[in-house]
């Protein structure tokens, strides 16, 4: 058997040096975490022999937040506070799967006003082109090509600028709350609306001619980090990478909620089964997407005024808030009710917010589809204020779990665009 050498740092060449005299050239090299998102989270233990991985064994650590368990202590709409942290490219996703969650369990799907589906399809949606704008830019970054990302970045901005305008919050929400959404669209909302949709429609052609037409973009990615159908399902695999394949398996039509099921929208799929039809998948999904928020403009607009929470009281949370003036606090009118005219308001103002509402017994499982893949939560109830356990179903977990069967055989500058293609992000994988 090779005798194996572990690198703990040192320049390349003296540690090539060191091992002259032995027959092979087997080494094993620490890869990460170096990554700015792989804080302690992931490392990969490659085995090389020269260049080329011979195998591939990924570390999965964890953050130190415990925010599954952190959720066992807080009411079931301080929940989302947590969840919205687990994947800070793309939080409202996980608002919106945890939300849907507590909303079976309540039984409650189908009270959740129209209006309300539709900003959350819409939140989504926005959410969805940003989050494969980071995918995209930061992998175009990963082999050089930067102006991927800056102009990745320039886009992006232009929807959490959005999303700041309706939530307060660049990223993190807490927007997508059990029962509906935190508050409606501002008076400007729909032409704000109208012109990030614009501006997108101008700028999204540039990463074609940026990247479908470069020779060593193209060269670079394609034929790296090969996953056909097979081995993709074998190891659940979702999302880009799996509709990289060929396969139109997409759950906003496969299992619809919030009412994708009346949207019209296409499943984007693609037959290479690398890294660069993952890339190819997400161009085209943004404009999707882009699809997908032209309407919810028009279905804005029809429904101007109707609620964006549920009628019951009980789990309404908070209980008839009106924002102040500032569009910080409370208006002078809900405070003036809760603290001088109603007592019985007063009472159920501060029950709601420091109890919250109870759950029946029960769990459930719920997934989506997000800009990743198949993101699930699986709720418990014990019937009480908080939940009794939660936990996510994350498809980055999955992903990197096959990047052994990605990049074994293949070189190691490779390993990295492999992982870029998987877009994962690890406060989703290592709660």
């Amino acid at each position: 058997m090779d005798r194996v050498y572990l690198a703990q740092g040192g320049d390349w060449t003296d540690i090539a040096a060191e091992q002259a005299e032995r027959g092979d050239e087997t080494i094993v090299v620490n890869m990460g975490p170096q990554h700015p998102s792989t804080h302690g989270v992931l490392r990969l233990i490659l085995e090389m022999d020269g260049e080329t991985v011979k195998s591939i064994r990924p570390g999965i650590g964890f953050l130190h937040t415990g925010i599954e368990k952190n959720m066992e202590y807080k009411t079931w709409t301080q929940g989302v506070t947590y969840v919205t942290r687990m994947d800070y490219v793309a939080p409202l996703f996980n608002e919106a799967v945890y939300c849907l969650a507590v909303e079976k369990l309540l039984g409650i799907t189908d009270d959740i006003p129209e209006r309300a589906n539709v900003i959350r399809v819409l939140m989504m949606e926005l959410n969805r082109i940003a989050s494969h704008l980071v995918a995209m830019g930061t992998g175009g970054m990963e082999i050089g090509a930067l102006t991927v990302m800056t102009i990745a970045f320039r886009e992006r901005e232009m929807i959490l600028d959005f999303f700041e305008a309706i939530s307060g919050l660049r990223m993190n929400h807490a927007f997508i709350r059990p029962g509906g959404v935190a508050n409606d669209l501002p008076e400007d909302g729909i032409s704000h609306l109208r012109t990030i949709v614009d501006w997108l429609k101008k700028h999204l052609p540039e990463y074609a001619a940026f990247c479908n037409e470069n020779p060593i973009f193209i060269g670079r990615q394609s034929g790296v980090g090969v996953m056909d159908l097979t081995a993709a399902t074998m190891m659940g695999m979702s999302g880009p990478p799996l509709r990289a394949t060929g396969y139109a398996w997409d759950l906003r039509k496969t299992q619809p909620y919030c009412g994708y099921e009346t949207y019209d929208f296409d499943v984007v799929t693609w037959d290479s089964d690398d890294c660069y039809g993952r890339f190819r998948i997400r161009l085209q999904e943004c404009w999707e997407s882009l699809k997908i928020v032209e309407q919810c403009i028009e279905r804005l607009e029809r429904t101007q005024g109707q609620p964006v929470m549920v009628a019951d009281q009980k789990i309404a949370w908070p209980a008839q808030l009106s924002v102040g003036a500032d569009g910080q606090g409370n208006s002078n009118e809900h405070i003036k009710h809760i603290m001088g005219e109603s007592m019985e308001a007063l009472i159920h103002h501060f029950k709601i917010v420091t109890e919250g509402f109870r759950v029946p017994v029960g769990q459930v499982y719920q997934a989506i589809e997000s800009p990743k893949g198949e993101l699930a939560c699986h709720v418990v109830s014990d019937g009480g204020t908080r939940p009794y356990r939660v936990h996510f179903r994350d498809p980055g977990f999955n992903h990197l779990q096959a990047i052994p069967m990605m990049c074994e055989g293949g070189m190691m500058s490779d390993v990295v665009v492999a992982i870029a293609s998987l877009d994962p992000v690890l406060g989703g994988v290592d709660r």
